[in-house]
């Protein structure tokens, strides 16, 4: 487990950054899974939560299916916090949701408010993935956030939502920290960096382009981060990353045609 940091005897929190979206299908939880690992990676200590208490998934990114403990558990006052803490790629901390009706009845989202303080005094970032919308689950997930970042496509639809959700988080008192424009093609069609920018007021912090990599790495279970550290979207993540945390980073040089192919059929075999 990570342990609590300490500065002149005074307990010091992470950072509890919120991810959220105004509607589903944005790539959210594959970013939020992906940027916890990169921050790993960069020697950060990390716990991912996933507070989508009715679709959980994130579990399923990160390649740990069959979790006996859960979030659900914890919040259904059927287990202990430290229990439902699991170590995942690079040593990244995650806290899975649970995946069966069942659990999902008996889980109090409310609870989530009472956990994250001490969530919080385990790492230096706390990623919290909240459901798509404004229902219920997804406002308590607001809350528990200290920062947002929302996660967005670059078409109006997604944008227009994603202006609500900030406006919600405003008036709960999380402060906006920017946009992520996720799968982004750059077809003629989709709003441009800038108009986004002034949509939502806040600055646009990655730009991650639609990357068939991502669902290769979805398919083996696997972290784009870790599966394919040098295609395109896992360069976005890792430079988001290294902006977060402040530190300067510099994306490897592209694999050449022979390696990819040796490690496509060698490498990142599902577990």
């Amino acid at each position: 487990m990570v342990s609590t940091a300490k500065i002149g005897g005074v307990t010091v929190e992470g950072r509890s950054i919120v991810f959220a979206s105004g509607k589903g299908g944005t790539g959210k939880t594959t970013v939020v899974a992906n940027l916890g690992v990169a921050l790993a990676q960069f020697g950060k200590e990390v716990i991912v939560i996933d507070a989508d208490i009715t679709m959980a998934n994130l579990s399923l990114i990160l390649g740990m299916e069959d979790i006996p403990v859960t979030l659900h558990d914890v919040l259904a006052r059927e287990a202990d916090l430290r229990d439902a803490i699991y170590e995942g790629p690079a040593g990244v901390k995650v806290i899975p949701g649970g995946l069966s009706l069942e659990k999902i009845k008996k889980a109090k989202p409310e609870r989530l408010r009472e956990l994250i303080r001490e969530i919080s005094q385990m790492g230096d970032f706390i990623l919290i993935d909240a459901p798509a919308g404004l229902e219920i689950t997804s406002v308590t997930a607001l809350l528990i956030g200290k920062e947002l970042i929302v996660v967005t496509n670059p078409e109006i639809s997604a944008i227009t939502d994603s202006l609500k959700t900030k406006l919600v988080a405003e008036k709960l008192g999380t402060l906006p920290l920017g946009a992520v424009l996720n799968r982004v093609t750059n077809e003629k069609t989709e709003l441009t960096k800038e108009e986004i920018e002034a949509i939502l007021e806040v600055p646009v912090l990655a730009i991650i382009p639609e990357d068939p990599e991502v669902k290769r790495a979805s398919a083996y279970g696997v972290p784009l981060v870790v599966k394919n550290p040098t295609s395109p979207a896992a360069i976005a993540i890792k430079q988001l990353a290294a902006k977060l945390a402040g530190i300067r980073w510099q994306p490897p040089e592209p694999e050449s045609p022979i390696k990819r192919v040796f490690r496509a059929l060698f490498g990142g075999k599902r577990r």
